[in-house]
């Protein structure tokens, strides 16, 4: 993964544990897990990430980085339909 602007970036690999089709994917990535969720609702797909956190940075600085993702796939999907 790198930012936009080239300042940082960093390998990202992991393992898918479990795959609910449209419902639910989780996967480790070193010793942390993370579990995506898609709920439908009247107004589209509302999609929940949960996470175990790391200690190097903190909680709101984790959040606000996956917010971001977030966000960023939110726009490409909205592009393409």
């Amino acid at each position: 993964m790198e930012a936009k602007d080239g300042s940082f970036g960093f390998d990202f690999e992991g393992t898918y544990t479990k795959i609910v089709p449209h419902s639910l994917i989780e996967y480790s990535f070193g010793d942390r897990t993370a579990m995506v969720e898609f709920i439908e609702g009247a107004g589209g797909v509302f999609v929940r990430v949960s996470f175990d956190s790391e200690d190097t940075h903190s909680i709101e600085q984790q959040r606000e980085g996956w917010q971001a993702i977030l966000n960023r796939f939110k726009k490409h999907v909205e592009a393409k339909g």
